[in-house]
């Protein structure tokens, strides 16, 4: 005799369900309304500091795979979506002044190029006047010193140059770290001067920066 005999629930696999072989079926694209593409722009600004090109990208793409999937009406969709935008830009919700100004400096802080930074914000769809405004007043802007600044910034960040541990293996990296800024960004001249400076502090003449 065991000792299962004398246990009520004796250990036995439990039963499973059967699999199907089929993944979870996903949700298709929703029916857009006014009144959808308005939570979904507001969704949307609540999460990411957006340009109105961008904004507009996000809410036609929605408006697209609607009418694929449900036959709703596209240029409805195009006026319902224009409608906000216009709505938010009067309200001071959308503004691109506002949006460039704050990606033109936190990409300066850390370390991008004007050329870099330009590129980025056209992907945007931001006004490159606007740009332009924006990086004219950065610091450094006046002594034409922007992207100086902004290597340095970068070099800091990535162990480069005057920033790397040692003298032995900042020679030996040297050329790779040029090439690194030049990816990034900047010219020549720009790299030379942080990359070959004795000290990080050597690159600007009165040590402010």
């Amino acid at each position: 005799m065991t000792d299962d005999l004398f246990d009520p629930r004796p250990n036995r696999p439990s039963p499973t369900r059967p699999s199907t072989g089929r993944p979870a079926a996903r949700r298709g694209p929703k029916r857009v309304s006014a009144a959808y593409l308005e939570r979904a722009a507001l969704h949307y600004l609540e999460r990411f500091a957006a340009s109105t090109a961008s904004l507009r990208r996000v809410l036609m793409r929605k408006v697209e795979m609607s009418a694929t999937a449900h036959g709703t009406d596209r240029t409805q969709g195009a006026e319902w979506v224009e409608a906000l935008i216009a709505r938010y830009q009067q309200s001071g919700l959308l503004n691109d002044r506002v949006y460039a100004e704050g990606r033109v400096a936190s990409l300066h802080r850390r370390g991008g190029s004007t050329r870099t930074i330009r590129q980025k914000l056209a992907a945007k769809g931001v006004d490159a006047g606007l740009v332009d405004a924006a990086l004219d007043e950065l610091d450094g802007a006046e002594e034409g010193a922007t992207d100086l600044r902004a290597a340095h910034a970068y070099a800091r960040r990535r162990r480069l140059g005057p920033f790397r541990a040692g003298e032995e293996e900042r020679a030996a990296k040297r050329d790779k770290d040029m090439a690194t800024l030049a990816r990034a960004g900047f010219d020549f001249d720009t790299a030379a001067r942080v990359i070959d400076a004795a000290d990080p502090d050597d690159i600007w003449p009165d040590g402010n920066h």
